[in-house]
C-alpha cells in the first residue's frame, strides 16, 4: 500500500463507492450495469484488458474521449485504438489506479462517477508532456476526475467520457521503487474481487425496449 498525506492507498479499495451503490440498488438492470462496471474497472487495473472486450461487456466499436487539464482533448475510436491504450498501460504498469472520495450514480443507459483518482504514471511520459519530473521514476498522478460511461440496451459499454474538471488538489507523488505496483502484482491482489457477469436476458432490457 502507498502512503499519501497520512492515508494509505490500497488498490483493493478502488471500487468501494461502486460496491456501496450496488448493495443499495434494487433495480435488476441497474444491478447488472454496476456489476459490469465493477468487473471492467477491476479487469483494467489487473492488466486483464482483453476480457473487457467480451461481447457481453463492450460494443464492437467503443468510443473513448479524454479531456485532461494541460493536454489536448483525445478521442479513441474502435477496439483497436482502445485496446492499444490498455495494452500500453499494462505493459508499462500504468494500469494501476487508486480512487477515493468517489460518488457514483446509475441509470438505465449510463453510469456517472466523480472522485479523486491516482494513476501510476511514468516519469518519462510526464517529461514528454513538459513536466519537470525524473524520467526514470514512477509517479502517482492525482486528479479530480468525472466520468460518464454510456451503455446500450443490452448493458454493453458504448464508451467512456472522462474529464478532469478542476486542478485543485492536483499533485504528483514520486514513488519509491518498493511502492511501485506492477500489473502482475495488481492482478494477483485483484483476482479474488473479479466476478463473472451473470447471464443477460430480456428481463434486464430497459422498459421501453422490453415493450417494443
Amino acid at each position: 500500500m502507498v502512503q499519501y498525506d497520512g492515508r494509505q492507498l490500497d488498490i483493493r479499495e478502488q471500487n468501494r463507492a461502486v460496491e456501496r451503490v450496488l448493495e443499495a440498488t434494487e433495480n435488476p438492470r441497474h444491478q447488472y450495469l454496476l456489476k459490469s462496471y465493477l468487473r471492467h474497472r477491476y479487469l483494467e487495473s489487473a492488466g486483464r484488458f482483453e476480457e473487457i472486450f467480451a461481447p457481453e461487456m463492450t460494443v464492437e466499436h467503443p468510443v473513448y474521449r479524454f479531456n485532461l487539464i494541460g493536454q489536448p482533448a483525445a478521442k479513441l475510436e474502435g477496439r483497436e485504438q482502445v485496446e492499444a491504450l490498455y495494452r500500453h498501460w499494462t505493459e508499462t504498469d500504468q494500469c494501476v489506479f487508486y480512487v477515493e472520495d468517489e460518488i457514483v450514480s446509475v441509470g438505465d443507459h449510463l453510469i456517472v462517477g466523480r472522485g479523486i483518482g491516482y494513476q501510476q504514471t511514468l516519469g518519462s511520459v510526464l517529461v514528454e508532456g513538459g513536466v519537470d519530473a525524473d524520467a526514470d521514476a514512477m509517479y502517482l498522478m492525482r486528479s479530480q476526475i468525472a466520468m460518464i460511461w454510456p451503455y446500450d440496451d443490452q448493458c454493453r459499454l458504448i464508451g467512456e467520457d472522462v474529464w478532469e474538471f478542476d486542478d485543485a488538489g492536483r499533485d504528483l507523488i514520486k514513488l519509491d521503487p518498493p511502492d511501485v505496483l506492477t500489473a502482475r502484482q495488481a492482478g494477483e491482489l485483484l483476482a479474488p474481487l473479479i466476478e463473472e457477469l451473470p447471464a443477460f436476458d430480456d428481463s434486464l432490457l430497459p422498459a421501453a425496449a422490453a415493450t417494443a
